[in-house]
């Protein structure tokens, strides 16, 4: 192996959080349920996101096309 070369670059991308389904979410109980099971308070997320920039969230339009999408695939 050449010096620098990457060792891993031959291991798949892992990403670094798990992502939940609605159906999982939904059968802990719902969203409170399901975050204070995973070990989270879910009390004062609004000031967490009202931490993120504008550019993290759907658009008008994009959440509408969304739901479109999400309503066609049911």
């Amino acid at each position: 192996m050449k010096s620098g070369e990457n060792k891993i670059k031959d291991v798949p991308y892992s990403p670094r959080f798990k992502s939940y389904s609605i159906d999982e979410i939904l059968a802990a109980g719902g969203p409170t349920a399901f975050a204070t099971k995973m070990g989270k308070d879910p009390r004062g997320i609004e000031e967490e996101l009202s931490k993120l920039p504008p550019e993290c969230f759907l658009t008008e339009e994009e959440f509408n096309e969304a739901m479109a999408i999400l309503n066609a695939s049911k």
